[in-house]
């Protein structure tokens, strides 16, 4: 066997990878809209979810800063 078709077998697994984990990928990303919906149906405010699993994914420090931050801003727009 050749390198050049050694490559090329190579290259054809690491794409038929890809697009199994994009099928994956799209098969959570819908399970994850669905969820979105269930907590919509239930009278939760999706955007409100979002921002909250954003914020969880921070390092304390890091969301202490942000709010401090925006809290700065917010006072010098006079929308406190």
């Amino acid at each position: 066997m050749s390198t050049g078709n050694v490559a090329a077998d190579q290259l054809r697994l690491l794409i038929e990878r890809i697009e199994r984990l994009e099928e994956e990928k799209k098969g959570l990303s819908d399970d994850i809209k669905d969820v979105y919906l269930e907590g919509k149906a239930t009278g939760y405010d999706p955007k409100i979810m979002r921002q909250i699993v954003r914020l969880r994914k921070m390092q304390p420090h890091d969301r202490q800063e942000m709010e401090a931050i925006l809290q700065t801003y917010l006072s010098a727009l006079g929308m406190e």
